[in-house]
């Protein structure tokens, strides 16, 4: 049997207030999570010796990217105004996704998007890029 799971009861949750102190503040209408996508640096270490005339490579630093969530927009409401300032101040924040199952990752970033659609026959959305900082933390459901 599968162990897989829908996204639903999902949540993404950005920190109140700078650093560790304070509350986390959950989105509201949160209906899509892309978290980042790490990639590593390939740096060339061929040298004139390498064996068999082939390149070598070294594994560089790590880069946790860009992430993403999308939001049923609501002009206004709190959580609007909340992703706005952020994106404004250009804060870094303490981010967090908590999966379904209760696992969750947390991470630094800071809203380097925040990009709204207003179709005429269906809901408002609005994505929120963010530029991930540093390592994530990674924790098992409580």
């Amino acid at each position: 049997m599968t162990d897989a799971m829908i996204g639903y009861q999902t949540k993404y949750s950005i920190r109140a207030t700078a650093g560790s102190i304070g509350t986390l503040t959950e989105i509201a209408e949160v209906i899509n999570v892309t978290p980042g996508e790490a990639t590593a640096d390939r740096i060339d270490a061929t040298h004139m010796q390498s064996p068999n005339r082939r390149r070598e490579y070294i594994s560089g630093l790590i880069d946790n990217g860009e992430a993403s969530f999308e939001i049923n927009w609501v002009p206004g409401s709190t959580t609007d105004e909340f992703i706005r300032g952020l994106f404004e101040s250009g804060e870094t924040r303490e981010h967090q996704i908590e999966f379904p199952n209760g696992v969750t990752v947390t991470y630094e970033a800071s809203i380097i998007g925040y990009s709204k659609a207003i179709p005429i026959d269906d809901r408002m959305t609005a994505t929120i890029t963010i530029a991930v900082s540093g390592a994530e933390t990674w924790a098992e459901a409580e």
